[in-house]
């Protein structure tokens, strides 16, 4: 047995049926997520099928994604301790049931490894190189099982060259939650809307009910100066969820749409857009925070 093998199985214990789950997830995942994909494309098929909302709660609790601002990316891309915070405070910051452990070991531990997703909704070749992996159980389980989808090992400095990269080319940063890999974080996406079944689900959902979402908030909403505002449209540009739109050559602002992913503000070239955290939101997946709490229950 390979020595990522038995990593993973020491973190599942005695579930062994999270163990199977979790190693033909990763040694299958393009399969798995294309599959998935399919179910998700005939959910706008199914707005009218209202017994279908007690599964798909069932399936987002079990697997869902936090989408970071840059500043929450870097921080985890910046980390050089392990980090392990596992508390019911935590479904403040992922609202779901399951999976919402906050546990990041041996995080300088990073391989990039082609996105299933965009292999099944077949992106453009340059962009399929995309999924992140943190922490040695999961990156060494993707270099020993995973060649097919080209993992190779990265350091911290290029995994957020790589994330503002992708950013700059509207793409979302997501942390990914599923209960088959411990029910904690580990893999970091760069997620298109048009090729990211994650938040094509969630846009599906959302017409079937306002209660189902795979995707859950940054916890962030935007401050808008008007003084520096050049009216350039930019911002609704970088926007993939309709939060930031131009009519009649005014800008508006759905701060309920908003997730809060930042890439307005960056794209901004008269910096008239801030992130703020939003009280009436989730709280940000923000390291220093999260470290903070840790400790004080340590005391």
């Amino acid at each position: 047995m390979k020595e990522s093998t038995k990593l993973m199985l020491q973190k599942h214990g005695w579930r062994v049926d999270r163990f199977i789950h979790n190693y033909f997830y990763f040694r299958f995942y393009y399969p798995y997520v294309a599959i998935l994909r399919q179910f998700v494309l005939r959910l706008k098929y199914l707005s009218w099928f209202k017994p279908i909302i007690p599964l798909g709660k069932m399936i987002f609790n079990r697997y869902h994604a936090k989408v970071l601002s840059y500043e929450d990316t870097r921080k985890i891309f910046s980390l050089n301790e392990d980090l392990q915070y596992i508390s019911d405070e935590n479904k403040k910051i992922v609202p779901y049931k399951y999976a919402t452990k906050i546990i990041f070991q041996e995080p300088e531990n990073i391989v990039v490894m082609d996105c299933p997703c965009k292999k099944a909704c077949h992106a453009p070749a340059e962009d399929i190189s995309s999924c992140l992996a943190v922490g040695k159980s999961v990156t060494s389980f993707w270099l020993e099982h995973c060649q097919k989808y080209h993992p190779r090992k990265i350091s911290q400095k290029e995994a957020l060259e790589i994330i503002k990269h992708f950013r700059k080319k509207k793409h979302v940063t997501q942390a990914f939650f599923k209960v088959a890999t411990g029910g904690s974080t580990g893999v970091i996406c760069n997620c298109h809307p048009d090729t990211c079944v994650s938040l094509q689900a969630t846009k599906f959902s959302r017409r079937i009910s306002s209660e189902l979402s795979m995707t859950a908030q940054s916890g962030y909403s935007v401050i808008y100066d008007a003084d520096k505002c050049i009216h350039c449209g930019k911002c609704a540009e970088m926007c993939g969820f309709a939060a930031m739109v131009f009519e009649n050559g005014q800008r508006a602002y759905h701060r309920d749409l908003c997730m809060g992913c930042g890439l307005c503000v960056e794209s901004c070239p008269q910096d008239a857009l801030s992130l703020y955290a939003d009280p009436e939101k989730l709280k940000p997946l923000d390291l220093d925070h999260i470290r903070a709490k840790a400790a004080s229950l340590q005391n």
